[in-house]
This record gives C-alpha cells, structure tokens and sequence, in this order.
C-alpha cells in the first residue's frame, strides 16, 4: 500500500476544542513544523509526519469526533468546526504539541511495520468498538449483504456503523481505502454511484453490466 503525502503550510492555528476558539499551538519562540498527512492504514488511521519519515500521531475518525493517537496515548479531538475537514483540525494539532514538546515521533517505517495485515477469511460482525446489540448486529448484516451485492470486501474489521471510516477493498479492481456505508447503500432506494471510488473504478458502464442492482 502507498503513502500519499500532503503538504502541509508550516504557519498555522488549531481550533481549541475545549473552549471553541482559534489559538496558536506553539508556545512564545517554538516553530511548528511544517507537516504532511499521509494515506489512510488498514485501520482508517492516518498518520501525520514531519520530517523525512518521522510519525507525531495518527488520526482518525469515530461517531463524527475526531481521535488521535500519539506516544501520551489517545485523545479526542471532539468535531471539527463547520467547514474544517477532521484530518486538518487533527493534524494541525499534532503539530502544535509536537512543537510544544508534548508529544513524541515514531519511525513511519515502525508505524507500517506494526499495522495489523488483512484477514485471510471472513471479518467479525461488527467492530471491536460497535456494541453487541440487536440493533447493531442488524445494521451489521444489512451492511455486509450490501457488501456482497456491489462487491465490496472488509478486510480486517466489521461493520463499525453507517457513519465511520470502513476500510475495504473494490472486488472489481486492484482499489482499497475507506468508505462509509452510508455512502455505499444509495439513497431512497437507488443503487449508489456507479463510480464507486476515486480513479472511476472499471469504469461505470461496465460496473453498470456487472451489478444487477443497476440493471
């Protein structure tokens, strides 16, 4: 799997979730660095790195919050202000409390090295963070028949609801990222887009042919 990197401008603020105002991360003299946010992991996380390799957390997303992962553990982020993508607000962030001295950098060759592989055979009904419930098991089956209809595969977790990252892979062609379900069940009872994912899949056309559901 790649890593695709986007820089990131060194000169930034963060949305200080606690009291809903702008501040700038850095203490009096401290340089935030110029950052880069790289391709989403099997788990949906995507790490935030400095430098030439080195990792300063991973962010991802949970029930609309935003989470990160760093050497000082876990946090949320709590949502992003209206019109600020998740990964930014993250991302900036890190950078900030990396800046301050906060938090520490990982390798990114030791971040991909740990990474969960996907699984062989089938994935759990519902993810680790998903409650068993009745509600949730029955999301988790309308989700993964979804799945199967339009080809898609999960690849390590189960069903984590219809609104979080769900890493999967395209049957179609050689695609894996994350999606969410809401996007892939269509709306009012229309298939979903036949593009499918970014690059347009095997084209939709062809998709169109090979799911009866658009037929």
């Amino acid at each position: 799997m790649t890593t695709q990197l986007l820089e990131r401008p060194a000169t930034i603020t963060v949305p200080d979730t606690e009291a809903a105002r702008l501040i700038v991360p850095a203490t009096e003299g401290t340089t935030v660095p110029t950052y880069r946010v790289g391709a989403p992991d099997i788990q949906c996380r995507y790490p935030v790195i400095v430098g030439t390799d080195q990792v300063i957390g991973r962010a991802y997303r949970w029930h609309r919050d935003w989470l990160v992962l760093t050497t000082a553990g876990e946090r949320n982020l709590r949502r992003p202000p209206k019109g600020t993508p998740g990964t930014e607000m993250a991302a900036a962030h890190l950078a900030g409390q990396y800046a301050a001295g906060r938090i520490g950098a990982v390798p990114l060759d030791q971040v991909l090295a740990e990474a969960p592989t996907p699984l062989c055979g089938p994935v759990p009904l519902l993810h680790p963070r998903m409650p068993v419930n009745p509600r949730n098991i029955e999301g988790a089956q309308t989700a993964f028949a979804g799945l199967r209809a339009h080809h898609w595969r999960a690849v390590l977790t189960g069903f984590p609801g219809s609104d979080n990252h769900w890493y999967l892979s395209c049957e179609l062609c050689p695609w894996e990222g994350p999606k969410f379900w809401s996007h892939l069940r269509g709306r009012n009872g229309a298939p979903p887009s036949a593009r499918r994912h970014k690059g347009g899949c095997i084209g939709e056309d062809e998709v169109r042919r090979l799911i009866p559901a658009y037929q």
